[in-house]
C-alpha cells in the first residue's frame, strides 16, 4: 500500500482516538503501528503531520506496541528515523526521543539485553552532557532543547528502573555546574540520588564513591543494571505523606564514610543552591526528593535546608508551602524552631482568612491547619487535636458561618470541633467566649435553615454533614451530644420529609449519638396522631428505630395508622415496621395488630404479608424467627417443619423484578367527556392477579396519574380496554413510563417495567359544547375573534392524499367540525386541556392540498399544530 494522504491519516487518527480498543480490534488496527513508523520517513507528509503521528504514539503506546517485541522493534525504527534526519533544524528530534523512550518503557522492553536500550541510553546521556556524541546531533540552535528533553527522558527511565543512573551521579553533578538547562538536570540528579541512597541502604552497602565528580563513572559502564534490579520495586518519586511517616525509609542503616558524607552534603547543597532558578512546582518536587533522601540518614543533619527556609517561609506559592510543611513533618524540631512553628501557624491562619482567596486555596490552608505537624505533639500520633499554639484568640477569624461555602464551612467546623475538645478545662476558669457555645449556635442555625418548608436540599444535606462531623470529633462529650440530639428531634418534628437523611445519619454514627437519637425520634413519631400527610416518613423512621422499648406506644401508633394505609406503599412501610418489631422479639400486641391487618386491608398483597408474619410469630421462637426473617446461605437448618419447607421466606416477602405479564398499546382516541382519556389495549402474556399499572409522565407537563387496577388477567380471555384519564398542565405530547405490580399464580409479588407509551398531540383533542342550531357560523366566528390579541395566528399548507379533503376531515377531525361545506370548506374548533383552544379554517381546497388558517390563544400550540396538520396526509 502506498503512502497515505494527510486527509486519510486525519480520518484514521480520528477513528482511533474515538475508540482505540475498537479500532485495534478492526481490520486496520494491526497495520496502524507499522504504517505510522513507515510514514515517519515519508517525504510527502509535512513535519506537522508527523508530529501528530508521534503524539499518538506518546498517548497510546500500550495499544500500538502491546508487547516487548513490538516495543523493541518500534523503538529501533524510531531511533533509525532520528539518525536519518538531515542536519537542518527539525521539529521531529525531540518527539522522536520521547517516543522511543515511551515505547521501551510502556512495552517493558527496557533492559540490558535490549539492543534499542543499548542505543538509546548512550544517546540520551550524550545529549544531556553535551559531549561529542551530542554536538553533531542537529544544529546548534537545537542543542539546549535537546539537552532538556534528554534529561526528561533519563528521568523517566530512572523512575521506571530505580538505580539505573546510580553510576552516573558524579557525572550529573559535574553537568549541573556547567552551562545547561538547570531544572531538568536538577530534578534528574535529585531523583537518581534519592533512589541510590534508598537502594544502597536496603542492601546495606556503601556509596562506593558514586558521588565523586567525574566525566565517566567508575567501572566504565554508566548503566547500573544490577542496582536497577535491586530497586525494581518501583519506588515512588515523592516524599511520604505528612505528618511524619509511620515507617522509616531504612536510611539509618546506611553509614557513609567521612569522604562520602562530605560529597553527599556537597551534592545536596549544590542542588539547593540552584533551586531558586526552578519553577515553584519543580522546587517543591526537589525539596520532597531531598527531604526523603536525607530523613534519618546517619551523620546528615537537615541544617542544609535552613538557608532555603529563610526564603521559603514567606512564599505565596502553595506548592512550596506544602513542601515546607512536608520538611517540617520529616525533620521536626531538628530543622524548625518554636519561632518557625509559630510563624507558620500565623501565616496559615492569616492566609485562610483572606477574603480574596479562591475556595481551593482556602480549603488547602484549612487542611494544613487541621493536619499541622507539630514539633512536640501531645497525645497519641493518630489522635486528632488542634495545634497547641493555635488558641481560640488566633482562630477567631476562622470560625464557621452560615454565609460560608459548604466545603469551607465544614473545614472550619472541623477546626472548631478540635478547639471544643480542649474547651472543658478552660470553661471551668470562667472565660468569656466558649467554642462550645458558638458550636451550638451554629448547629442551631443550620437546623433552622434545613427546617424551612420547600428549602433547598443542599441546606438539609449540609446540616446532616455538620452533625456527623461533630459526632466524629466530639463523641465523648455529652455536653455537646445532648443538645445536638434534642435539636435533631425538633428538626424532624418540623420537617418529617427529611426522614431519609435521619436514617442515613443513624447508620453512620456510633452509639454515643445513635441510641439517644433513636429514642428521641421514636418519641416524636409515636406521640403524633398517625394519620397526617407525613405518615410514610414516620413509618420509615419507625422501621429504623423500632425495638423492644416502648412497645405499647409503638403498637398504638401502628394501630391508629393502619386505617390510613390505603395504598400499597404505605402498607409495605407499616409491614417493615412490623418486621423490625418481630426481629426485636416483640409479641403479644403485635400478634393482635397483624391479625387486624390481615382482616382490615383490602389489598391482597398486604393481607398475605400480615398473615404470614402472624403465622411466623405464632409458630416460631425468637432465634428461629430471626433466621426465618433473614435467611442466608450459612443459616443453620431449622427444626420447625413450617420453616424447613419454606427456606425462601425472604424471596416471598420481597417484591421481585420479573418480565412483564402484559403488553400495552394505545387504542383509537375517544373525543368525549370533560377531559382526555387514553384508551389502552391489553395483550395478556401470562396469568396475573391484582394487577396494578402505574404511570408517570416525563417532566412536569402532566399532573400525577392515577393507577389502573385489574383483578385478574388470563391468556386467551378477552379483556376490556383500560381507560387512563390524563391531566395535562399544558397541551403537549409526552411519553408515559409504565410499571406493573402484580401477584403470580404461585403467590409471589412481582414488579415489571413495560415499554413507554406515547401520548400524541391529537390524544388531547376535546370538542366544544354543541353550537346553537342555526348560528354555528356565528359561534365559530366568536371563538375565532376571542383568540386575538392574546393568542397567535398562522397559515400553512396541508398536503392532501389521493382521497381528498373530505376523507381527511372525516377520519381525523369529524368530532370537532363546527361548520362544514363539503367537500372544500370546513371550520374546526378544538379544545385543549387545561384551558386552551385551537381553531382551523380549511377553505378553497385544491387537488394536492388545502390552505389552513390557524388561531389559538396559546402561542406554544402553533408548532405542535403545524406538525400535526402536516402529518395528516401520511396518516390518511
Amino acid at each position: 500500500m502506498g503512502p497515505l494522504s494527510r486527509e486519510t491519516w486525519a480520518q484514521r487518527l480520528g477513528a482511533f482516538r474515538a475508540s482505540p480498543s475498537a479500532f485495534m480490534a478492526g481490520p486496520e488496527g494491526e497495520d496502524l503501528g507499522r504504517d505510522l513508523l513507515s510514514e515517519l520517513r515519508s517525504e510527502k507528509l509535512s513535519e506537522q503531520t508527523k508530529v501528530s503521528l508521534l503524539a499518538l504514539s506518546l498517548e497510546y503506546p500500550a495499544q500500538l506496541w502491546p508487547d516487548a517485541t513490538a516495543a523493541e522493534a518500534a523503538a529501533t525504527s524510531l531511533l533509525d528515523t532520528l539518525v536519518l534526519l538531515p542536519p537542518r533544524p527539525s521539529a521531529l528530534r525531540r518527539p522522536l526521543l520521547l517516543a522511543a523512550t515511551t515505547a521501551l518503557v510502556a512495552g517493558d522492553a527496557l533492559g540490558p539485553t535490549s539492543e534499542a536500550s543499548r542505543r538509546l541510553l548512550p544517546l540520551l546521556l550524550g545529549l544531556a552532557s553535551g559531549r561529542d556524541l551530542g554536538r553533531g546531533f542537529g544544529p546548534a540552535s537545537e542543542q539546549r532543547p535537546l539537552q532538556a528533553t534528554a534529561c526528561e527522558c533519563l528521568r523517566e527511565l530512572e523512575s521506571c528502573k530505580p538505580g539505573l543512573l546510580g553510576g552516573c551521579l558524579g557525572l550529573l553533578r559535574g553537568l549541573l555546574g556547567q552551562e545547561g538547562p538547570v531544572q531538568p538536570l536538577s530534578l534528574l540528579l535529585a531523583l537518581a540520588l534519592r533512589n541510590t541512597l534508598v537502594i544502597r541502604a536496603r542492601a546495606r552497602a556503601g556509596l562506593q564513591g558514586l558521588l565523586m565528580a567525574g566525566d565517566t563513572p567508575s567501572g566504565g559502564d554508566p548503566w547500573n543494571w544490577a542496582l536497577a534490579e535491586e530497586g525494581d520495586a518501583r519506588l515512588q518519586p515523592q516524599a511520604p505523606s505528612w505528618p511524619a511517616a509511620e515507617e522509616e525509609c531504612g536510611l539509618a542503616v546506611l553509614e557513609p564514610t567521612p569522604e562520602e558524607a562530605r560529597e553527599l552534603r556537597a551534592a545536596v547543597a549544590q542542588l539547593l543552591d540552584t533551586s531558586y532558578l526552578l519553577t515553584p512546582v519543580a522546587q517543591a518536587q526537589l525539596l520532597w526528593l531531598l527531604g526523603w533522601a536525607l530523613r534519618g540518614l546517619r551523620g546528615q543533619t537537615p541544617v542544609l535546608f535552613k538557608p532555603q527556609l529563610v526564603r521559603l517561609l514567606g512564599t505565596a506559592q502553595l506548592t512550596l508551602l506544602h513542601a515546607v510543611l512536608a520538611l517540617k513533618a520529616a525533620f521536626g524540631e531538628a530543622l524548625f524552631t518554636a519561632q518557625d512553628e509559630a510563624l507558620l501557624l500565623r501565616r496559615l491562619t492569616v492566609a485562610a482568612q483572606h477574603p480574596a482567596l479562591p475556595l481551593p486555596a482556602h480549603l488547602f490552608h484549612l487542611h494544613c491547619l487541621l493536619s499541622f505537624p507539630e514539633n512536640w505533639p501531645l497525645g497519641p500520633t493518630a489522635e486528632e487535636a488542634a495545634p497547641l499554639l493555635l488558641g481560640p484568640r488566633l482562630c477567631r477569624g476562622l470560625l464557621p458561618s452560615l454565609l460560608h461555602d459548604p466545603m469551607a464551612l465544614l473545614a472550619r467546623l472541623h477546626l472548631l470541633c478540635l478547639l471544643c475538645v480542649e474547651d472543658e478545662e478552660k470553661e471551668e476558669k470562667g472565660q468569656d467566649w466558649s467554642p462550645r457555645h458558638y458550636l451550638e449556635e451554629l448547629l442551631a442555625g443550620l437546623r433552622q435553615r434545613a427546617a424551612l418548608d420547600g428549602g433547598p436540599r443542599a441546606s438539609a444535606t449540609l446540616c446532616f454533614q455538620a452533625s456527623h462531623l461533630v459526632v466524629q470529633c466530639l463523641a465523648t462529650q455529652p455536653t455537646v451530644l445532648t443538645p445536638l440530639t434534642h435539636g435533631l428531634a425538633r428538626l424532624y418534628r418540623a420537617r418529617p420529609v427529611l426522614a431519609p437523611h435521619f436514617a442515613d445519619l443513624l447508620d453512620r454514627v456510633g452509639p454515643e449519638l445513635g441510641e439517644p437519637l433513636r429514642v428521641a425520634l421514636r418519641q416524636e413519631v409515636v406521640s403524633g396522631p398517625g394519620r397526617d400527610e407525613a405518615l410514610r416518613w414516620h413509618l420509615q423512621i419507625l422501621a429504623e428505630v423500632a425495638d423492644g422499648n416502648a412497645q405499647s406506644a409503638t403498637l398504638g401508633f401502628l394501630g391508629a395508622a393502619a386505617a390510613h394505609c390505603t395504598d400499597w406503599g404505605l402498607q409495605q412501610a407499616l409491614l417493615r415496621v412490623c418486621r423490625a418489631l418481630l426481629r426485636a422479639g416483640v409479641g403479644g400486641g403485635l400478634a393482635d395488630l397483624l391479625q387486624a391487618l390481615a382482616r382490615q386491608w383490602e389489598d391482597p398483597d398486604g393481607r398475605d404479608h400480615a398473615r404470614l408474619y402472624y403465622v411466623l410469630l405464632a409458630h416460631l421462637a425468637g432465634p428461629k424467627l430471626g433466621v426465618a426473617l433473614g435467611p442466608s446461605p450459612a443459616a443453620p437448618a431449622l427444626a420447625s417443619s413450617l420453616v424447613a419447607e419454606n427456606q425462601g421466606f425472604a424471596a416471598v416477602l420481597m417484591v421481585q423484578e420479573a418480565p412483564a405479564p402484559v403488553r400495552l398499546s394505545v387504542g383509537p382516541h375517544r373525543a368525549a367527556g370533560p377531559g382526555p382519556v387514553l384508551q389502552l389495549h391489553v395483550e395478556v402474556l401470562e396469568p396475573a392477579y391484582s394487577l396494578e399499572l402505574r404511570f408517570r409522565g416525563e417532566g412536569q407537563v402532566y399532573a400525577p396519574l392515577g393507577a389502573v387496577h385489574v383483578p385478574c388477567l388470563c391468556p386467551g380471555r378477552p379483556c376490556r380496554p383500560l381507560l387512563l384519564p390524563l391531566q395535562p398542565r399544558r397541551p403537549a405530547p409526552t411519553r408515559l413510563d409504565v410499571r406493573a405490580l402484580y401477584t403470580t399464580p404461585t403467590g409471589l409479588t412481582c414488579h415489571a417495567h413495560l415499554p413507554p407509551l406515547p401520548v400524541n398531540f391529537a390524544d388531547l383533542f376535546l370538542p366544544f359544547p354543541p353550537a346553537p342550531e342555526g348560528d354555528k357560523l356565528g359561534f365559530f366566528e366568536e371563538l375565532w375573534d376571542s383568540c386575538l390579541p392574546k393568542g397567535a395566528e398562522s397559515r400553512l399548507w396541508c398536503p392532501l392524499g389521493p382521497q381528498g379533503l373530505e376523507a381527511l376531515v372525516s377520519r381525523h377531525l369529524e368530532p370537532f367540525v363546527v361548520v362544514a361545506q363539503p367537500p372544500t370548506s370546513y371550520h374546526v374548533a378544538i379544545r385543549l386541556p387545561p384551558d386552551s383552544r385551537l381553531l382551523l379554517r380549511l377553505e378553497a381546497a385544491q387537488e394536492d392540498g388545502v390552505p389552513v388558517a390557524l388561531r389559538t390563544d396559546d402561542w406554544a400550540v402553533l408548532p405542535l399544530a403545524g406538525d400535526y396538520l402536516r402529518g395528516l396526509s401520511a396518516a390518511v
